[in-house]
């Protein structure tokens, strides 16, 4: 028996490992053409007609973004059969909110943003900075993460409208740990999201997604198209502060959504 032979057909890649591969890398590659090539073609003219009104271009915006990622996970459902998707429907129903969620994908924000057409989210500041894409994000009142230089005034002007459109039954989806979670666990929490809600008196909605991560899992170009997962967007706690209230803390609401994130984590994926 030859052992060089031998590891050599160890580490090969099975017939059924490069089945999996051609899969992957083919619905992958429709996915990332939808993003692309259905974006130039279906959506980028209309986003185009609705930059020319001004009174209700950010509105409009946030339907269309809405839009283009409701089908993108159509197509998910349609390409990937074995990829099982639970929404709660009580999360279908949240209005005017602040939303705060846990973070374990890339995805996440795509998929809450497929999930209510009026919106706005907290977006990484250098996103701004990228030609065309970041001015999208401007008109579209997503907020950046930071206000340095020229990104100052448009947080600012953000700022001054917001109380308002989440009044009008606009969402704010927040993930305040501010980056994805490596094995699941809950990160400490961000101020900023909790600031907003005192100063526009808005109530919290907290969910937990369950599973994106195996389907996108970070640092992994394909999408994961056979393996059979199950996502989940879950309600796990309805809050209605008294912001006015002498005991009010901060620090005291943040820890209470916190653990309802954390209990949540800690229970069976079906939720038994």
């Amino acid at each position: 028996m030859n052992p060089l032979r031998s590891r050599t057909d160890e580490h090969r890649p099975s017939a059924s490992d490069r089945y999996r591969w051609v899969i992957d890398l083919g619905i992958t590659l429709l996915l990332w053409a939808y993003f692309t090539l259905g974006f130039l073609v279906f959506f980028a003219p209309l986003y185009l007609l609705a930059a020319v009104v001004p009174a209700t271009r950010m509105t409009a915006f946030q339907w269309l973004n809405h839009g283009f990622y409701w089908i993108f996970f159509r197509l998910c459902r349609l390409l990937m059969p074995r990829q099982h998707w639970q929404i709660d429907a009580a999360v279908k129903a949240i209005r005017a909110s602040v939303i705060v969620c846990n973070h374990v994908s890339y995805i996440d924000p795509i998929l809450l943003i497929s999930l209510f057409p009026r919106h706005t989210t907290i977006v990484k500041a250098r996103l701004f900075k990228i030609p065309i894409f970041g001015w999208m994000l401007g008109l579209t009142g997503y907020i950046p993460s930071a206000a340095d230089h020229h990104l100052a005034d448009v947080m600012l002007r953000r700022m001054e409208t917001l109380c308002t459109d989440l009044a009008r039954g606009a969402n704010l989806i927040v993930f305040p740990e501010g980056t994805r979670s490596r094995d699941g666990s809950i990160a400490p929490f961000n101020t900023g999201a909790f600031k907003i809600a005192r100063s526009c008196r808005m109530p919290i909605h907290v969910i937990v997604i369950r599973g994106t991560e195996r389907l996108f899992t970070p640092g992994r170009f394909l999408f994961n198209t056979l393996a059979v997962n199950t996502i989940s967007v879950m309600s796990v706690g309805h809050i209605m502060p008294d912001y006015n209230a002498p005991g009010f803390s901060l620090a005291g609401l943040m820890h209470e959504v916190r653990q309802q994130m954390v209990t949540a984590m800690a229970r069976p994926a079906n939720g038994a």
